[in-house]
C-alpha cells in the first residue's frame, strides 16, 4: 500500500510504501507486521525492466539509510533499485531496537572489553529489551532469516514482477543465499557482497575471518617497500600487543573522531582485537601498522580515538533484537564456549584465552543468547545452497568480519558463478571500489558473463607511514 517515504537525512528519492506480511506464517489469523518499501527509479531514460533488491546486513542494519551508498554506486544506473526495511529493523513496524544495548554499547568504550562484569551488564541491557519487546506482544522466534527470505518473496508478488536481480551485503548475503534456496522463482540474477555463507556461519567461525583478513592487511604492507620497511614483523608486534594491553590495560581520555568532549576508554586486548575486526570506519585498514607501532612505542591515542567512537550510537536506529534473534537461533547452536575458544586459538595461538574466548563482534553472546531463549533454527537455517542462476560473488582481501575466502567457498555450490576478489578493501565492497562497481554493472547486463577486468590491475592503497620514534 502506498505510504509516506520515512523522513531521513537525505530525502529518499522515489516512492515508497508498506508491505504487511504475517508475523509467524505458521500462524493462521495470527498477528501482521509491517515493511517499509522504496522503488528508487533507474538514472536511465531507457531502464531494463527487471529492477535490483537490496539486502542489508547486520541482522538488524537499516536498509534505507544504504540507500544514498547504492546510488552513488550506480546499483540504480539501469534499472529501478527496490529497497526494504526487514522485518524489526528501523522503519518497520514493530522496530525491535533495543536502545537498552544502545546505552550499554556507549558505556562499554570505558570498560574491559571482555571481563566477565561487562558481560554481565551486557545481559542486563540485553535482558530488558527482551522483556520490554515481548510485553509489547512481539514474537522473536519469529525474526529469523527464513521468514524474512518470505517477505522479499511477498514483496516482489505484491509488486507484480515477472523477475528481479537480487544484491546483497554482509548478512544480507545469508539472507540472499536463503531466499535463492526457498524462493527460487523470478529471480534473475543475484550479487552478494562479502560473504556469509549460511552452511558454515557460527560464533566460532568469525575467528577464521578475522585471522585471513589480519593476515592479508599484514602481507599487503610487507609487499609495500616503504611499509615492510617501517613496519617489520606486524604479527609479532600485534600479538606482543594483544597480550600487554590484555595484562595492563590502558585508560586513555581522548576526543572522539567526530570531535567533541573527551571520552574515557579502556584499551585491552580485547578491545585492541575488535577495532582491528570493525568495519574500517574508525580505524582504516591503511592506518593499522602505524596504529599498531604507534602504540608498541607508548601512543595509544590512534586507538584510543578509534574507540571513543563507539560513544555515541545512534540510539535507536540499529535493531540489535533482529540481531539476537538470528544469532541465537542461527548461529550460536551446534557450538559452545570452548568451541570458540578452540577456533580463536588455531588462528591466533598466543594470544590470551580471554581475548580469544569472545567471538569477534559478538562479544558473550552466548550468555545473551541464554536470555533471548530463541529456538535452535539451524537445521533449517544451516543449509547450502545449490542453484544454476547466475551469481557474482565479491569480497574484499581486508574484510575482518566475512574473509574473503568465504566468497569461492560459496561458490561451489553455485555453478554459475564469479567470484572476484577486490585487493585493499574491507567489508560492504561495492560502495568502496570503482571497480566492483563496474563489474556489478557489467554483471546486471549480462550475469553470465561479466566484465571482471578491472580487477586484476588493482593493489592495496599505500599504507600510512609515520616518522619512525627510534631513528629521530
Amino acid at each position: 500500500m502506498p505510504a509516506p517515504c520515512p523522513d531521513t537525512p537525505e530525502p529518499v528519492p522515489g516512492r515508497c510504501g508498506l508491505l504487511e506480511v504475517p508475523e509467524n506464517r505458521a500462524r493462521r489469523h495470527g498477528r501482521t507486521i509491517r515493511l517499509t518499501v522504496a522503488v528508487i527509479p533507474a538514472a536511465s531514460a531507457s531502464p531494463a525492466g527487471d529492477p535490483v533488491v537490496f539486502m542489508e546486513g547486520g541482522p538488524g542494519g537499516d536498509a534505507i539509510s544504504a540507500i544514498p551508498f547504492l546510488i552513488d554506486s550506480g546499483v540504480n544506473q539501469d534499472r529501478d533499485l527496490i529497497v526494504m526495511s526487514q522485518r524489526g529493523g528501523l522503519h518497520s513496524q514493530p522496530n525491535l531496537a533495543c536502545p537498552e544495548v544502545d546505552r550499554f554499547n556507549a558505556a562499554s568504550v570505558g570498560l574491559r572489553y571482555d571481563a566477565p562484569s561487562t558481560g554481565r551488564r551486557l545481559v542486563r541491557a540485553a535482558k530488558a529489551c527482551r522483556d520490554r519487546l515481548t510485553a509489547a506482544g512481539i514474537d522473536l522466534r519469529s525474526y529469523n532469516t527464513t521468514e524474512n527470505a518470505a517477505d522479499f518473496a511477498d514483496l516482489r508478488t505484491a509488486l507484480g514482477l515477472r523477475r528481479w536481480n537480487v544484491y546483497g551485503y554482509s548478512y544480507g548475503t545469508e539472507l540472499a543465499l536463503t531466499y535463492l534456496r526457498r524462493h527460487p522463482r523470478g529471480i534473475r540474477s543475484v550479487a552478494i557482497d562479502s560473504v556469509v555463507p549460511p552452511q558454515i556461519v557460527s560464533l566460532p567461525w568469525t575467528w577464521d575471518s578475522a585471522r585471513e583478513g589480519v593476515g592479508e592487511i599484514f602481507a599487503a604492507c610487507e609487499a609495500q617497500p616503504r611499509c615492510a620497511n617501517r613496519y617489520p614483523d606486524l604479527p609479532r608486534t600485534l600479538t606482543r600487543q594483544v597480550r600487554r594491553l590484555e595484562a595492563h590495560p590502558l585508560s586513555v581520555t581522548v576526543p572522539p573522531p567526530g570531535g567533541g568532549e573527551p571520552v574515557k576508554v579502556v584499551l585491552d586486548g580485547g578491545a585492541l582485537v575488535n577495532l582491528l575486526v570493525a568495519d574500517g570506519s574508525a580505524l582504516p585498514a591503511v592506518d593499522v601498522p602505524a596504529a599498531l607501532d604507534e602504540l608498541a612505542h607508548g601512543n595509544p591515542e590512534r586507538l584510543a580515538r578509534a574507540r571513543a567512537a563507539g560513544a555515541h550510537p545512534a540510539v535507536g536506529e540499529f535493531a540489535h533484537g533482529l540481531t539476537n534473534s538470528v544469532a541465537c537461533a542461527e548461529w550460536a547452536p551446534g557450538f559452545t564456549e570452548a568451541d570458540v575458544l578452540k577456533a580463536g586459538r588455531r588462528a591466533f595461538p598466543g594470544w590470551p584465552d580471554t581475548v580469544l574466548a569472545q567471538p569477534p563482534q559478538l562479544p558473550f553472546q552466548y550468555d545473551v543468547c541464554r536470555v533471548w531463549n530463541v529456538p535452535d533454527r539451524t537445521a533449517l537455517q544451516r543449509v547450502a545452497t545449490y542453484s544454476n542462476v547466475p551469481t557474482l560473488i565479491v569480497s574484499g582481501t581486508f574484510d575482518l568480519k566475512t574473509g574473503a575466502g568465504w566468497g569461492p567457498y560459496t561458490g561451489r555450490t553455485l555453478p554459475r558463478s564469479t567470484a572476484v576478489r577486490i585487493p585493499g578493501i574491507g567489508h560492504f565492497v561495492v560502495p568502496q571500489s570503482p571497480c566492483a562497481q563496474s563489474v556489478l554493472a557489467s554483471f546486471l547486463t549480462r550475469p553470465t558473463a561479466p566484465d571482471t577486468g578491472c580487477v586484476a590491475g588493482l593493489e592495496p592503497k599505500p599504507f600510512t607511514i609515520t616518522p619512525d620514534p627510534e631513528s629521530s
